[in-house]
């Protein structure tokens, strides 16, 4: 095989890496960035966070070893968008705060969640409906569904993860809502199932065992995670519509949207010099000489 053809070829090995500047340039900004968040919270002994920070640089990593190890393209996009959406949780949203600071932060994140998960399911699907091997081929509408049901088992899953580590490590990963109306049926002055309605409520004080009165100060009543929980799954659920949307009419087009594009992984096809066989412009394989006998 002349050397030209050959350096074409490992040069098509991983083509994709060539055409990330964008991707290189904001993923060593952000590494940067978490590097010297790493270093001041060490030098300020909140080693939690110190974790956090090693967490992310690991989370930073697995987009590329997916490629890598799968053989698959990340759209530029998506792979920008997935580096954002961590340094936004781990870095912004922990270490920085901007859960507490920023009341929309955490409903944006999930909606986002629910939007690439539904993204990355519909792709498993089309993956799997292109692979000659298997026999699944689904219709466009079923492969939205797939994507979208692919989305809310994140979601679900995830929530379920924050309510362990509430409950076993008590780390209110759900967040509280503060309110002042409730309406409950442990109040029925009967035992009944009538629920009672309490409004304008602007405190509530905690009885301690013993006997210490607590007022919590929070101008309302503390509701434990549940409002977040419903609030994160429905967010979640608009992100997975949308794209599950747009995946059906990009693949009802045959692949002509341009948007969804940017948002579907796919497998990369190997250069020919890694496929076995005679390679390209090379003479065909002489067959064995049989030995007299």
């Amino acid at each position: 095989m002349p050397k030209r053809q050959k350096k074409k070829l490992k040069g098509q090995e991983w083509r994709h890496i060539e055409n990330k500047k964008l991707v290189y340039t904001i993923y060593f900004i952000l590494r940067l960035s978490v590097v010297l968040m790493l270093v001041a919270q060490f030098f300020n002994g909140n080693f939690e966070n110190v974790l956090l920070c090693v967490l992310t640089l690991v989370l930073f990593m697995l987009p590329s070893m997916f490629e890598r190890r799968l053989h698959i393209d990340l759209p530029d996009t998506l792979e920008v968008i997935i580096l954002l959406f961590i340094y936004a949780a781990e870095i912004l949203g922990e270490i920085q705060s901007y859960y507490t600071n920023y009341p929309g932060w955490d409903t944006m994140l999930h909606t986002m969640n629910g939007f690439l998960c539904a993204a990355i399911g519909f792709a498993l699907v089309d993956i799997l409906n292109r692979e000659e091997k298997v026999s699944l081929h689904l219709s466009p509408f079923f492969m939205a569904v797939t994507a979208f049901c692919f989305s809310m088992t994140i979601g679900v899953l995830w929530e379920f993860f924050e309510f362990s580590m509430d409950q076993w490590m008590l780390f209110d990963m759900q967040k509280d809502t503060i309110i002042n109306t409730i309406s409950t049926v442990n109040l029925d002055p009967t035992g009944g199932t009538t629920a009672v309605v309490v409004k304008g409520i602007q405190d509530v004080i905690l009885v301690l065992e013993d006997g210490t009165q607590m007022p919590l100060g929070l101008g309302g009543y503390l509701d434990v995670g549940i409002i977040d929980t419903m609030k994160d799954l429905f967010v979640n659920f608009i992100g997975a519509v949308v794209f599950s949307a747009i995946g059906y009419f990009y693949v009802q087009g045959r692949g002509k949207g341009g948007f969804a594009k940017r948002f579907i992984p796919r497998f990369q096809h190997r250069p020919t010099a890694q496929t076995k066989g005679p390679q390209p412009g090379s003479a065909p394989a002489e067959p064995p000489s049989k030995k007299p006998e």
